[in-house]
């Protein structure tokens, strides 16, 4: 029997049936000796075939194969600096939710995504949030960002989950689509979920004024169906996003403008740092590449994660010890 993951409790899966029941599961052990360096073997999105177990109570299923993904976003684990941690897999759209100031979304983490959603396939939208708290010094700030990606060729949206303006811009854009919303914990995702649709009441905190970030409130990746005929997969909030799986010579690519300009590099292995004749330092000097591009593509190219090691999962552990 086939079936959809909705959501992943690290030892139960909730499975969507094809009658459309939600069924608990569990895995076959031998899914864990494969040799998947993941945390988590199967994720929320996944395809995957189970048969029923009824030998308890209360009918449960086990999960015995994960269907191809078609891709998925993957971080490094926690902890475990050499596993992997899939956030989800098999997505139409990656909608990057950005605040300026309440907490700051740095154009380093932004990169950081986008990168990686180039790296799947998988097409990102930018969502500037909280747009009725602006001063005339954020929106001036948003607007420039807004600026910098829309040139790259980023779709951006201005939204407010608070005021209800841009949703229905975003309801288009989600419709007949699995979409997944990710950023700093803080910058309103389950807010906006619940501004879009009402009935599923997700539980939301305020910002801590002590640190300027979020309060976690979602603690593992979640599907839900909406009624405007999408769904939407609710992550937990991050504070660091490490690279991984990509090789130096290919993490440009992921960089849109610099793709553009590589074939009018001297050296078809240019890392576009020190070596002679690159196109892109020579963009970046004409003020045609973005500075802040650059300073993300070389903050990824040295490995400088960004604390990807502090993150909510670890504090969601804190908390309950």
């Amino acid at each position: 029997m086939k079936g959809i993951v909705y959501k992943s409790t690290g030892s139960w899966y909730t499975v969507k049936t094809e009658s459309g029941e939600f069924l608990e599961c569990r895995i076959k052990g031998k899914f864990r000796m494969k040799g998947i360096k993941s945390t988590n073997p199967i994720a929320v999105g996944d395809y995957v075939d189970y048969d029923l177990d009824e030998t308890a109570d209360v009918t449960t299923g086990v999960i015995t194969n994960i269907r191809d993904r078609k891709n998925y976003i993957v971080r490094k684990s926690v902890n475990l600096s050499k596993q992997l941690h899939i956030i989800a897999s098999n997505i139409d759209r990656l909608f990057i939710l950005v605040t300026i100031n309440n907490p700051v979304t740095t154009t380093s983490f932004i990169d950081r995504l986008l990168v990686t959603a180039e790296a799947y396939g998988i097409e990102a939208v930018l969502v500037f949030n909280k747009v009725d708290t602006f001063d005339e010094a954020t929106l001036d700030e948003q607007l420039f960002l807004q600026h910098v990606y829309t040139e790259i060729g980023y779709q951006c949206l201005r939204v407010s989950a608070a005021e209800g303006k841009g949703l229905d811009k975003l309801k288009d854009l989600m419709r007949d689509k699995v979409s997944m919303f990710t950023g700093h914990s803080g910058v309103g995702k389950s807010t906006l979920v619940n501004a879009l649709e009402p009935s599923l009441n997700l539980k939301t905190k305020q910002i801590s004024d002590q640190h300027q970030q979020g309060q976690h409130t979602t603690t593992f990746a979640e599907m839900f169906d909406l009624s405007f005929g999408a769904r939407i997969i609710d992550t937990p909030g991050i504070r660091g996003f490490g690279i991984v799986e990509m090789e130096k010579q290919e993490i440009g690519d992921y960089f849109p403008e610099f793709f553009a300009l590589k074939d009018k590099c001297k050296f078809n292995n240019c890392l576009h740092k020190e070596e002679p004749h690159c196109a892109i330092k020579e963009a970046l000097d004409n003020d045609e590449i973005f500075w802040s591009r650059y300073k993300s593509y070389t903050q990824i190219l040295e490995g400088d994660e960004e604390h990807y090691r502090s993150d909510i999962y670890a504090d969601g552990r804190n908390q309950e010890e």
